[in-house]
């Protein structure tokens, strides 16, 4: 099993990523230190606080509900399907620091619900105290060779880099370092490499 250094979570020996909070699980591998008790402990309270989820069928390039990520990589893409990898940093709101890697070409973010079937990919509700966001509250995806976003007629609205609330239905693009607001969580957008 590795240990996760971020939460605490044990993980099976071939997983790359942790299933409990998506962190990158390679240096643990490789024999780094593992996370400290008390790390562990604030895990294991909050298993007890709120029932593991079951887990939705995944494709390959999926990365499940609350930014958990997969034990296995997305696969090689051809040349003309290749896209930036790109993710979303908590940067406030529950757990700063927490990361949700965007493998698909389109994720939804939001609320898991699983009475209605709601099942995002980018699951923000236990960094959404307040529940200001919407189950299905807004969707990234990479079209024409660059990134949008759209709010999903959100209650509480969509902003980017503090501008104006997002017309629902209406994708606007995506910079490397935009903010991105849903209800009172906020996020990083940022493209790997750049």
């Amino acid at each position: 099993m590795i240990r996760c250094r971020q939460c605490g979570t044990e993980n099976l020996e071939d997983s790359m990523y942790c299933d409990a909070c998506g962190a990158n699980l390679a240096s643990d591998a490789e024999g780094g230190p593992s996370a400290p008790a008390e790390e562990a402990a604030d895990s294991s309270k909050r298993s007890a606080r709120s029932p593991e989820r079951p887990r939705a069928e995944r494709s390959s390039t999926v990365s499940p509900a609350g930014g958990t990520a997969l034990s296995e990589a997305p696969p090689d893409l051809s040349p003309s399907d290749r896209r930036p990898r790109a993710k979303l940093l908590l940067v406030r709101g529950g757990r700063v620091g927490r990361e949700f890697p965007i493998w698909e070409s389109e994720v939804m973010l939001g609320r898991w619900d699983a009475e209605h079937g709601i099942f995002p990919e980018i699951d923000l509700d236990e960094d959404d105290a307040e529940a200001k966001v919407s189950r299905r509250h807004a969707r990234i995806f990479y079209r024409e060779g660059r990134f949008w976003i759209e709010d999903l007629g959100s209650l509480n609205g969509t902003f980017v880099n503090r501008g104006p609330r997002l017309r629902p239905y209406q994708p606007v693009p995506l910079r490397h370092g935009d903010e991105i607001i849903v209800g009172k969580t906020f996020l990083r957008f940022l493209i790997e490499g750049l």
